[in-house]
């Protein structure tokens, strides 16, 4: 058995060689079904044939043989001028990667080219490591709006990351993206300044998603600081703000809020009117008992379900007040 591997094996790698097209695309995917580790090498070698499409395939290739060897080759495959080789190759790093290559995925990122830039900034977020950080950092005074966006992003994924002052200014970028990705990264940072500048962003960013994520970071720190800025989130033009606002809210309740959350409660996004339940709930404030009775027929299924809790949840806090 052996032998007849090795002969189909070695008819591959002969073909593989063909200077027919036609011929190597067939080696290629024959490689690939076989999954011989002597392949390896070839498949390789394949990686800088001349067809794209032979390219490709001995990209994936490669990556169903799980090598680690090949990481250095896909590496190089992050430089093509095609987007589908290079998304090709990110997967299978993606997979294949490991702490002990950081090294060459940092001396990568020194490379003068805008795409091992971006894919190096991403498979960083795989190993989490913080001796990135000196790295990534100069990406964020990069003039390339995709790689201040995926430096601040990574950012996010480095493991014992608390501080970090340079990050905070992207929250004002002129790029929607940037400031998206920022809002979200800052919900892992502990500058003084971060909660501030998310309140302020909350509030007066004029992108809807940057203010939605705002909101996300925002539950995330659970500073009573910013409720304030979340009551005026609450009342936000898009949904999606005002249902992430009532869930950071929910992280440091406060009686002054309760006639915007009973307004909340007939709001015409069932999403909004679900959370405005559960921070009355938060609340256990008998004064929201009225309001939430009415919403008992709400056409959501889940808004009933959650106004019953809220009620349930009042009126339990309510019976050992009077029973202390």
């Amino acid at each position: 058995m052996s032998n007849d591997i090795d002969s189909e094996l070695n008819q591959w790698l002969e073909m593989l060689q063909s200077p027919q097209l036609s011929d190597r695309l067939v080696a290629v995917k024959s490689l690939q079904h076989l999954g011989d580790e002597d392949a390896l090498e070839p498949l390789i070698a394949a990686l800088g044939d001349e067809s794209l499409a032979v390219q490709k395939l001995a990209v994936t290739a490669l990556w169903e043989l799980a090598n680690p060897k090949a990481v250095p080759a896909l590496l190089e495959c992050l430089t093509s001028p095609d987007l589908e080789i290079r998304a090709e190759a990110l997967s299978a790093l993606g997979e294949l990667i490991s702490p002990d290559r950081l090294l060459l995925l940092l001396d990568a990122l020194h490379r003068d080219d805008l795409n091992m830039q971006l894919n190096v900034l991403i498979l960083l977020r795989k190993i989490h490591d913080v001796q990135s950080l000196p790295y990534v950092l100069p990406f964020f005074e990069s003039e390339n709006v995709q790689l201040r966006e995926a430096a601040v992003t990574t950012l996010r994924y480095l493991n014992q990351v608390e501080r970090c002052d340079r990050a905070i200014p992207l929250l004002s970028d002129p790029d929607d993206s940037v400031r998206r990705a920022t809002a979200l990264t800052l919900g892992h940072l502990a500058d003084p300044e971060v909660v501030p500048r998310l309140c302020q962003a909350l509030t007066s960013d004029l992108d809807w998603q940057v203010r939605r994520n705002a909101a996300k970071s925002l539950e995330l720190h659970a500073d009573p600081t910013a409720v304030g800025a979340l009551e005026t989130a609450i009342a936000d033009e898009h949904w999606q703000v005002r249902k992430f606002a009532l869930q950071a809210w929910q992280k440091k309740p406060d009686d002054h809020t309760m006639p915007i959350l009973i307004k909340a409660l007939t709001d015409e996004y069932s999403d909004v009117r679900r959370e405005a339940a559960k921070s009355l709930a938060a609340l256990k404030n008998p004064a929201a008992l009225n309001a939430l009775q009415q919403s008992l027929d709400d056409p959501d299924k889940d808004v009933c379900i959650y106004t019953q809790r809220a009620i349930e949840t009042i009126q339990a806090a309510t019976k050992e007040i009077s029973n202390a």
